[in-house]
């Protein structure tokens, strides 16, 4: 994967500080939030080659010193964005059948590709020049699975699956995955009978018992 060219020529001011996934209330979260704003609002704009530290500081009103001091680069910005949407209280929704489920994330998925202006494809395609980026959007998936585990466990309750266990992440894979092929990877126009339509294929292979894990 091809490194991110640095932001700017100028160093940091200031040897650079460690950003945490969440910061405490006050001041501080105020500041994170003006300067992700500002990184999503310059990537949507100007694209990855565009976003730099001294774009985001001056786009939102934040001195250089302290996004450089805090956030280090543009890898370290792009990240805590990415980051920061896991601070949230989203659950997979609950429609009573596994087919119903999959669907309804299948229409999330298709709603955040095709949102405008279109920041969840600006933030895919930055984690393609940024490794930081790549490895904060890894870790918002690897959450985005574990919280989609009660769908699974719901349809297993219900007899939708077969009695071994079933490898979760494939099959949301398997559900999904039109749904990304065609929006992100074709950039096709957006088919109002794909979400449905891919969640029920994939539905009907895991009673199948096309998920299920070995032994």
């Amino acid at each position: 994967m091809e490194p991110p060219p640095p932001s700017t020529d100028i160093p940091p001011p200031s040897p650079p500080e460690p950003a945490p996934r969440r910061r405490p209330g006050g001041r501080s979260a105020r500041v994170r939030a003006l300067v992700h704003r500002a990184v999503r609002e310059q990537l949507v704009a100007e694209g990855y080659d565009g976003l730099t530290v001294d774009a985001v500081a001056t786009r939102s009103g934040v001195h250089r010193t302290t996004v450089y001091r805090r956030w280090r680069d543009v890898g370290g910005l792009l990240a805590d964005v990415l980051d920061a949407a896991a601070d949230d209280g989203w659950a997979p929704p609950d429609t009573g059948s596994l087919e119903g489920d999959l669907a309804a994330l299948n229409e999330e998925v298709a709603a955040g590709l095709t949102e405008d202006p279109p920041i969840a494809m600006a933030l895919i395609a930055a984690s393609f020049r940024s490794p930081e980026a790549a490895e904060a959007l890894r870790r918002f998936w690897d959450d985005r699975y574990r919280r989609c585990a009660p769908v699974m466990e719901r349809a297993a309750a219900r007899g939708e699956l077969p009695g071994a266990a079933t490898d979760d992440r494939a099959l949301l894979i398997a559900a999904t995955a039109p749904v990304y092929h065609r929006l992100a990877l074709l950039r096709a126009p957006a088919d109002p009978a794909l979400p449905a339509t891919a969640a029920r294929t994939a539905a009907l292979a895991a009673t199948a018992g096309a998920f299920t894990l070995p032994g």
